[in-house]
């Protein structure tokens, strides 16, 4: 499995992509999760990444790259998915370069397409563990005690970048930069699969085709996730069971 999953900031990747380990074993590399850790420990990149972050903006391509790149290089011929990158089409033509180059192309894009009002919702009520990752919602995702990680207790924090006025600059920044990669891969894909998780059953999800874009459109991550899974393990059946589904 090479896989990306993509979407507006908000939009639940890391919702589907920790659901998805809960199903199968594979490596997942979050894009904002090698920033953040950079950022914590005061690396010269992450210094660069706060202040961009923090007036709304995105990292240069080449930057990201190797960042990235770096980091899936270590994951080999493993079943990985890739959350947040690439984010433009310099970050996917370079990506791509570099896969196929090892003759080891990516398989699956799938973008959550979820609504702009739905995503300032979910991220106004946002709260983070900042050294794992994990991210609660107090709308559908809440703690089991409040302001606290259900797996450590420690506390939870809000991102300085969680509030409308950086959000807007987000998203605006994400839509202009991140269009022509989707295209890019729409591109590559020739078919693609376009469902709308909101009004369509499950079972009518195809199981069947190469199609390497799919587009997931929906408001909330229960309705989209049953339909990112059948996808996922009808095209990637080698897959294996994560230790609780053994």
């Amino acid at each position: 499995m090479r896989m990306l999953i993509v979407g507006s900031p908000g939009s639940g990747k890391g919702t589907q992509s920790t659901r998805l380990l809960k199903h199968h074993t594979f490596s997942v590399l979050s894009a904002g999760d090698v920033l953040r850790s950079h950022i914590q420990r005061g690396t010269d990149i992450g210094r660069r990444a706060d202040a961009v972050i923090k007036q709304g903006g995105l990292m240069p391509d080449g930057v990201m790259m190797d960042l990235i790149g770096a980091e899936v290089s270590t994951l080999g011929v493993s079943d990985w998915l890739l959350d947040g990158f690439p984010r433009t089409l310099g970050q996917a033509q370079m990506l791509d370069a570099m896969l196929e180059g090892e003759g080891k192309p990516l398989k699956l894009v799938v973008n959550l397409d979820v609504p702009e009002g739905v995503i300032l919702d979910r991220i106004l009520q946002r709260w983070t563990h900042l050294p794992s990752g994990r991210v609660y919602n107090l709308s559908y995702n809440p703690p089991k005690v409040e302001g606290k990680d259900d797996v450590t207790g420690e506390p939870l924090s809000k991102r300085e970048d969680d509030n409308v006025e950086t959000l807007g600059k987000r998203l605006k920044s994400f839509h202009k930069q991140t269009e022509p990669m989707l295209q890019h891969y729409r591109s590559k894909s020739g078919d693609i699969i376009d469902i709308d998780c909101r009004t369509s059953d499950p079972s009518d999800t195809p199981t069947t085709g190469s199609e390497l874009f799919v587009n997931l459109k929906g408001d909330t991550s229960n309705q989209i996730w049953p339909h990112l899974l059948k996808i996922v393990q009808s095209r990637f059946p080698q897959l294996k069971p994560a230790a609780t589904q053994a």
